[in-house]
């Protein structure tokens, strides 16, 4: 009796052991995503740019479980910023669970009579129309000249009643200020591919070949100059705040502005390149400031796009997930090493798409 007594205890605390041994690793499994929920797991695409009236890439994006932040940007004329206004509010009205929008102001008309006051009274009516944040573009500071032909930059006081209004309402501001650290090489000494032929294609923005115009050092001083002005304005620093060569650059802005947050937005290749020589710096960064970095593209759909414009935005979408979901062995044509996915754990995964663009947006 004793002995089939032990055999039974002995039995049933294997019994226990492969259970618990068992649900630790279906414990295990279930923290993580892998590529085949991509298309289950509510996601935002916070950097994205809609320049038309045609609703196919947003109704793409909603099969993907996809929602869509559309960024207005200064980067023509006052009638295109109106333009873009009208068609995101019009996206707002008729996809609301899909659609989101940030506004931006022109500066024509810059330093003279009644340009803050109107610059005021638009962005009113665009938070009234729904617009989340307010977008600033690089043009300040690397283009836009005042009547004195004088650069302006982003810490200039012209800019200090558009910002206090802003952290008095509560509205952040989106802010694509320099450029990466590239634009300052030669297109062959360029990190990444993207840069180099981004840059060779837009010379005016290839910042080498114009030495009269402000240093990378001096354009990231500027900005941190003008977050010391407010310190109490939500900052979305749109592609890496431009920190994207180096984690450890990213980390210690984060630490000193801590009402700003970042978005990737076309700049997965240097994400991709630090990986590369150090995958562990990155996954760390990543756990470290997973409440302050916001999932993006940078995509543009101007109207007219086709069938492979759309497949071609769901494989970024696709390559992104599988970077930062698994541990695969990864090659991409932004850089020339191979880089193993970072696998980060769902909680970490849910901010990054969804949770963090809720937050710092404020959206319902």
């Amino acid at each position: 009796m004793k002995i089939i007594k032990f055999f039974s205890a002995k039995r049933l605390h294997r019994f226990i052991v492969l259970v618990l041994t068992g649900s630790a690793i279906i414990s295990c499994k279930n923290n993580y995503y892998s590529q085949a929920d991509f298309s289950n797991v509510p996601k935002v695409d916070a950097h994205f740019h809609l320049y038309t009236g045609e609703t196919g890439t947003l109704e793409m994006a909603n099969k993907n479980n996809f929602r869509l932040l559309g960024i207005n940007t200064y980067s023509g004329d006052c009638e295109h910023v109106a333009d873009v206004h009208q068609w995101s509010k019009n996206a707002r009205e008729n996809y609301p669970d899909n659609f989101e929008f940030i506004a931006t102001f022109c500066l024509e008309g810059w330093g003279g009579p009644g340009w803050t006051d109107n610059t005021l009274a638009w962005l009113e009516q665009c938070i009234s129309d729904g617009a989340v944040a307010v977008k600033v573009w690089k043009n300040i500071g690397m283009e836009f000249r005042d009547n004195e032909s004088n650069l302006i930059m982003i810490d200039d006081p012209g800019f200090d009643e558009i910002f206090f209004y802003l952290a008095n309402k509560g509205i952040p501001l989106t802010a694509h200020l320099g450029e990466p650290k590239n634009c300052w090489l030669p297109a062959e000494e360029m990190t990444v591919k993207n840069d180099s032929s981004y840059f060779t294609r837009n010379p005016q923005y290839h910042m080498f070949l114009h030495p009269e115009f402000p240093s990378y050092e001096e354009q990231m001083a500027a900005r941190d100059r003008m977050l010391q002005k407010n310190p109490d304005l939500a900052f979305i620093g749109c592609h890496l705040a431009s920190l994207e060569w180096s984690v450890d650059e990213l980390a210690g802005f984060l630490d000193r502005f801590p009402n700003a947050s970042v978005d990737m937005a076309a700049r997965m290749g240097q994400l991709f390149y630090q990986t590369a020589e150090n995958r562990d710096k990155v996954r760390n960064f990543f756990i470290k400031y997973q409440d302050r970095i916001l999932y993006g593209t940078d995509v543009t759909d101007r109207g007219g796009e086709s069938e492979s414009f759309r497949q071609g935005v769901l494989l970024t979408w696709q390559r992104d997930w599988e970077f930062l979901v698994t541990d695969n062995k990864m090659q991409s044509n932004l850089i020339n090493d191979g880089f193993r996915g970072l696998k980060l754990p769902k909680e970490i995964i849910d901010k990054i798409y969804y949770h963090n663009a809720k937050k710092w947006y404020k959206i319902n």
